[in-house]
């Protein structure tokens, strides 16, 4: 695609914030949900603190990457099951530390094995008939999160009746329609802050409901909560303005001895993450599969594959030291750089550096936790959107008119869409599976299994299977048609 800032330029310091502001907003919702997740099996995991590892695993990341792969590191959601287990089977903060290290060291040494025999192979094995789905799936399966807080601002599940809410649709829509208005319509200027001005005016909108419901009574219209303002500003202290993020190691170092480990139990945790950190591998290739899309430059091979893992491992491992999640990267910075045309690693970078000095700063922690869900809902239908639709791009020159790629595809689709998964053992938190391999993954590899067995055990791109009408396109019989003339050759 047309970009306004290649990964090397560098825009104007202040555009450089802006964007990088516009970066912070794009990630943030999905960044601070994790640990407060986290917090509700039963771990103290602090908002703030998952931000600053956010930050920090992302500059390692850039490090690792040479600065030639501009996206954000967040908070994974793939792990929240290992999470729920660790904490399920009392291994308390150091268990999921350790968890963690080994999942990212699972990066790590794939990296290595990588820089040592090629990543030739990636596209070999995932071919544009098998990664240009499983990049559309990225986009397609975070689709419903962005409609159900849009349906019922952000509650645990959509009841017609009950937590269906028609302002907060209004308002997540217009949030939208914003969006789109800022980016097609917008000056050159406005352009380039899409989000901002999006999610701005459907955070005034939702004000502007909250303000009638509470003058009239309407629960319904009550869309931005004024808690967050409570808690930190109830109570007027230092604290108030700045205050320090409760890291995750340290909250493991207060509770040394509380939750003991033995050689047993580490075992155990390394069978929960380990696996998990394989599975990651296929949305860490997807990703970066389709940031090079949008960036018009071979990532696999430029930084390489090698580079882009080793930073994604060892960016978990440090991030979530001090927050406590593993980070991953992150769909809504890819759609955010798509969208806006801006892939300058410096406007990632000082979103970074963003991230780690706000995480400091009350007030802003508190604006970010008091954006309504249905507000980010809006926002995340483009970014999830342009997800999507860019990995349906790379299905351009596979021949979908062939059968042998419409079994590969369709199965990839219906698969992830559906949700199938592979789940092994029984969480006696959650009731869920122990091990769970996520649907994204399953389709990952009965798409690939697809591929070998249509193709007689040999793995095909899709590519050179073209219908008979376009391979003959542009042939000349030379018993029966003039020679072209070299205008029309060059042509």
């Amino acid at each position: 695609m047309k970009l306004i800032y290649g990964i090397e330029d560098k825009p104007k310091f202040s555009k450089t914030l802006v964007f990088a502001f516009q970066q912070m907003i794009a990630i943030m919702a999905a960044t601070l949900l994790v640990p407060l997740l986290v917090t509700s099996y039963g771990l103290q995991a602090d908002a703030a603190a998952a931000l600053f590892g956010a930050g920090i695993g992302t500059i390692v990341y850039l490090f690792c990457t040479k600065r030639r792969s501009p996206v954000f590191l967040g908070s994974s959601f793939t792990f929240l099951g290992a999470y729920a287990a660790t904490i399920g089977q009392n291994y308390g903060y150091w268990g999921m530390l350790i968890g963690v290290a080994f999942a990212g060291l699972v990066y790590v040494i794939i990296g290595l094995v990588i820089k040592v025999v090629g990543s030739g192979w990636v596209n070999k094995l995932m071919p544009s008939v098998i990664i240009g789905p499983i990049v559309a799936l990225i986009g397609l399966s975070l689709s419903g999160t962005a409609t159900s807080w849009i349906m019922g601002n952000g509650a645990a599940a959509v009841v017609y009746g009950e937590t269906y809410n028609w302002a907060a649709i209004i308002c997540g829509i217009f949030t939208f329609f914003m969006i789109v208005i800022a980016s097609v319509k917008g000056s050159k200027t406005v352009k380039l802050i899409p989000f901002i001005v999006g999610i701005g005016a459907g955070y005034a909108l939702a004000l502007v409901f909250t303000i009638i419901g509470m003058a009239t009574g309407t629960e319904s219209l009550k869309l931005l909560s004024f808690q967050p303002f409570i808690d930190a500003f109830g109570t007027f202290s230092i604290t108030s303005i700045v205050d320090y993020p409760k890291f995750f190691f340290l909250k493991a170092i207060e509770t040394n001895g509380q939750y003991p480990l033995d050689a047993a139990a580490i075992g155990n945790i390394a069978m929960i993450y380990i696996p998990i950190g394989v599975v990651e591998l296929a949305q860490h290739i997807a990703d970066h599969k389709n940031l090079s899309t949008v960036v018009n430059r071979d990532l696999i091979a430029d930084p390489g594959l090698d580079k882009t893992l080793i930073g994604d491992g060892l960016g978990s491992i440090v991030g979530a030291f001090f927050g406590g999640c593993a980070n991953t990267t992150y769909g809504e910075s890819i759609g955010c750089i798509a969208i806006t045309g801006n892939a300058s690693v410096v406007s990632i970078l000082t979103a970074a550096l963003g991230c780690m000095v706000l995480s400091f700063f009350t007030p802003f922690v508190v604006l970010i936790n008091s954006i309504p869900k249905c507000v980010m809902g809006g926002a995340c239908i483009a970014l999830y959107g342009f997800i999507a639709v860019s990995g349906l791009q790379m299905l351009h020159r596979v021949d979908l008119g062939n059968s042998k790629n419409l079994f590969v595809v369709s199965s990839i689709l219906v698969c992830g869409i559906g949700g199938l998964y592979f789940g092994f053992g029984t969480n006696s938190i959650t009731g869920g599976a122990l091990l769970n391999i996520t649907s994204l993954a399953v389709a990952l590899i009965v798409g690939i299994v697809t591929n070998l067995i249509v193709n007689n055990g040999k793995l095909s791109s899709g590519e050179d299977g073209l219908s008979s009408a376009a391979s003959e396109m542009g042939k000349v019989d030379p018993e029966t048609t003039e020679i072209p003339s070299r205008k029309s050759k060059k042509k």
